[in-house]
């Protein structure tokens, strides 16, 4: 495949933030119907379960998540191949349930390379996608 073009950081968080809202829709449903309180511990458990279920599904079968077909931006291996569901569910993990962490490491240890903490131990890149 060869060099890969690394996607923004703008980009990245713009496509989060359009799947956020977009399974914050879903999300609302689901609080009616389990009777569910956002702001309670299980609330947020089932919050994060439902992103990392979400984020896992659609980028380990395609590599993009809804924000990231908008954005025309997708996640690959290091060389531009495809990943397993195993590579999905572990750079998922991080943005699910460890986003602080994850994006507090990836500021001071690996910011050139645009990768958080958990696309390192996941072996990922975020590509821009060829016209």
């Amino acid at each position: 495949m060869g060099k890969v073009a690394l996607s923004s950081w703008e980009d990245r968080f713009f496509a989060w933030l359009i799947d956020v809202l977009l399974m914050s829709i879903i999300w609302h449903r689901v609080l009616i119907a389990m009777e569910l309180r956002a702001f309670s511990l299980s609330g947020a458990l089932c919050w994060a379960s439902l992103l990392f279920i979400y984020w896992t599904a659609l980028e380990g079968y395609r590599g993009q998540s809804f924000g990231k077909m908008i954005l025309n931006i997708s996640v690959t291996g290091p060389i531009g191949e495809h990943i397993r569901f195993r590579d999905a569910a572990l750079e998922s993990f991080g943005k699910s349930f460890l986003l602080p962490l994850d994006c507090l490491a990836c500021w001071f240890f690996f910011r050139d390379s645009r990768q958080r903490l958990f696309n390192k131990i996941s072996n990922t890149v975020v590509v821009k996608q060829l016209q």
